[in-house]
């Protein structure tokens, strides 16, 4: 049997706003609501199933995501218009910058509950 991430949970302070904070910034739907999760499918039918909890109980952690070059040009414009401070690195030196890695492009940010996000559209190595 191969194995296939299925799903992960996202602990956040509101399931609904991370929820649309990111479907809407990479154009995709939010699923129907089951038990305390609100989940977004990926392309690769995984989902990222977002959980509200307690502010003091969320660990901030790291989601990158493999996106084409049309979906990061519609991203990071919506990036910049929401006026979210974005990084090309993740020790967060160069705000305000994207990185080239790899031959593609790169940019980390943070999305409503403080985890940090990158978009790529290169894979590492690659």
């Amino acid at each position: 049997m191969s194995v296939e991430l299925n799903h992960t949970i996202v602990h956040c302070r509101d399931n609904r706003e991370s929820a649309a904070f990111f479907a809407e910034l990479l154009d995709l739907t939010i699923g129907e609501t089951w038990g305390p999760f609100v989940p977004v499918v990926l392309a690769n039918s995984v989902t990222l199933d977002f959980a509200t909890v307690p502010v003091d109980s969320i660990v901030p952690q790291h989601y990158a995501f493999l996106i084409s070059e049309a979906e990061f040009d519609a991203a990071f414009a919506k990036i910049q218009a929401l006026d979210i401070a974005f990084y090309a690195d993740p020790q967060r030196k160069a705000r305000g910058e994207i990185n080239r890695n790899d031959g593609g492009r790169g940019v980390y940010f943070p999305d409503p509950s403080g985890h940090w996000m990158e978009l790529i559209t290169r894979p590492y190595g690659g």
